[in-house]
């Protein structure tokens, strides 16, 4: 300012390091950046710098300062000026002030410094009031007026006088309270306040039946108030979206049934993600006997087309087995092309899918996928080749490994003997079957072995049962849908950590079995097979 008059003016942002100053730094910064700016009209003249923070006044006297300090002091030193410290919060700073939040209100103001203010963009109200507000709910108001029409507490109070109703009590309000809580008369809506308050309002985010009784029993009472809020909470569409579930699976185990015969029915997967091979194989073709457990591990690309495929499976499988009569998979794009699809048909075979997102139904198959992913982990940390050199010995090891269920390993089951190993050389073929006795060993080996997987399968079913739930739905009922936050999320149209975890509800349109049930889907998830077991719903 020069003569009271302002000359000019200058403000700017903190760079992002000089966010991490101290205060007395960032005010000896702005003295700094006011000279630099007005060095043309500064350098050389006498000048006066005000500021309100009142350790600069002894920066030239500081015995100790550091380097940033330094530096600036000397740039200082090129200027003839006074530094006055100013006490803050006496006179307003126009430039951190604004007219809509900052007014000053005085009953009776001089009108010289009035036009002072005005001049400083400060806003003028001649006459101002100061007033209080009382927040107070209006619920209670509302209980008490509905209390004057409620039979139920007529008859209440009627028993009070007679000293028959006890823990009853009247306030002077001639409110009924039941011990320290409000009696909440029979009124809906008043009943329907309470809980979408409790349940509903961001103080609260959809608390369980248990701990919302909790909250609320403190301060209101009602007959038959712990069954409402169950059944309240138990109909929230949000909570039904998006709470965990803590109570057994839906759907009792359903095994499948035990083959007839060696490779008449088999299940087939795809072990991907793997790392890239030098001879460029991705992914590895799990195929197995789900009568012997003999399983054959082919590696493949994930580029391989239905054709290259199904040219594989005619060579390393139907060629040692012959045709299977049923092939249990997945829904992947690999076994539901047109192609495959085709080709099987042809061959008299018969293509059996798992219902959507539930690998559970073909559990043999996955219980080798995991076996074999901690063999190569194995052979990885043991030889050190890659996987692809690995997957025949794997092959091997694990057709070779005692099965609980068969009572014998894999090799023995499919050929009737044990293979021969460094370990087991002598002993096999010592035993020589021509004709009639081997096919009766055969005949009789297979029964054998139907026999265990029937008692294993028992055994199996009884466990499992006893950890899940039998749950049936009617044609018409409507149910959510649970969405696997690794399995189909994007499908679904929702992802991330905090998506829902059920969508829908969708209805039922016909029961597929004992816990599989067809749901009419929107034309949203019309790519998605509408076919899902019970677990999902």
């Amino acid at each position: 300012m020069q003569e009271g008059r302002v000359v000019s003016y200058a403000s700017r942002q903190l760079k992002p390091h000089e966010k991490n100053y101290a205060t007395h730094d960032l005010e000896l910064a702005a003295v700094v950046h006011a000279l630099k700016t007005w060095r043309h009209f500064l350098i050389g003249n006498h000048c006066e710098v005000y500021t309100d923070h009142k350790s600069l006044k002894y920066i030239f006297t500081q015995k100790e300062l550091n380097l940033r300090q330094r530096r600036w002091l000397e740039l200082i030193k090129d200027y003839d000026m006074r530094l006055h410290y100013h006490p803050a919060n006496v006179v307003a700073d126009a430039l951190s002030r604004k007219s809509h939040i900052s007014t000053i209100k005085i009953g009776k103001l001089p009108q010289e410094l009035a036009e002072d203010l005005r001049e400083l963009c400060l806003e003028i109200v001649p006459r101002g009031y100061l007033e209080t507000l009382n927040i107070q709910s209006t619920l209670m108001d509302k209980i008490r007026e509905a209390q004057k029409t409620d039979k139920e507490i007529e008859e209440i109070k009627e028993k009070m006088s007679k000293g028959k109703a006890k823990g009853f009590r009247e306030d002077e309000h001639d409110t009924l309270w039941f011990e320290d809580r409000v009696y909440v008369p029979n009124d809906p809506e008043i009943r329907k306040l309470i809980l979408q308050e409790a349940h509903d309002s961001p103080y609260s985010i959809h608390p369980g039946n248990t701990k919302m009784y909790l909250d609320l029993k403190n301060t209101f009472w009602w007959t038959g108030m712990k069954k409402d809020i169950a059944e309240f909470v138990a109909v929230c569409d949000v909570c039904q979206r998006v709470k965990a579930e803590h109570q057994k699976p839906a759907g009792l185990l359903q095994p499948l049934p035990i083959p007839e015969w060696k490779w008449d029915k088999i299940g087939m997967d795809f072990i991907t993600g793997l790392p890239k091979t030098s001879s460029g194989y991705d992914s590895i073709w799990v195929v197995v006997d789900r009568l012997t457990k003999v399983a054959h591990f082919i590696p493949v690309k994930t580029t391989y087309t239905s054709a290259k495929l199904a040219k594989i499976y005619m060579t390393r499988i139907v060629c040692l087995h012959g045709v299977p009569r049923t092939i249990v998979s997945d829904r992947g794009t690999q076994f539901t092309s047109k192609f495959w699809k085709q080709l099987h048909e042809t061959l008299g075979t018969r293509l059996e899918f798992s219902t959507t997102f539930h690998p559970q139904t073909d559990g043999q198959t996955e219980r080798v996928n995991q076996i074999l992913e901690d063999m190569l982990r194995a052979c990885a940390l043991d030889y050190g080749s890659s996987w692809d050199d690995n997957l025949p010995y794997a092959e091997f090891s694990y057709n070779n490994s005692y099965q609980t269920s068969l009572k014998m390993a894999p090799f023995e089951a499919l050929y009737g003997r044990r293979c021969r190993t460094p370990l087991l050389w002598d002993e096999v073929g010592d035993r020589q079957l021509f004709g009639p006795d081997l096919i009766k060993e055969s005949e009789q080996k297979v029964k054998l072995i139907r026999d265990r997987l029937k008692v294993a399968q028992s055994r199996q079913k009884s466990y499992a049962d006893s950890k899940r739930k039998e749950t049936v739905h009617e044609i018409g009922d409507k149910v959510y849908l649970r969405v696997s936050p690794l399995r189909g999320v994007k499908r679904f149209g929702v992802k991330g950590k905090l998506a829902p975890r059920f969508i829908g509800p969708y209805r039922v349109l016909e029961r597929m079995g004992e816990v599989a049930y067809k749901l009419e889907l929107p034309k949203g998830l019309s790519e998605v097979h509408d076919v899902f077991h019970v677990f999902r719903s």
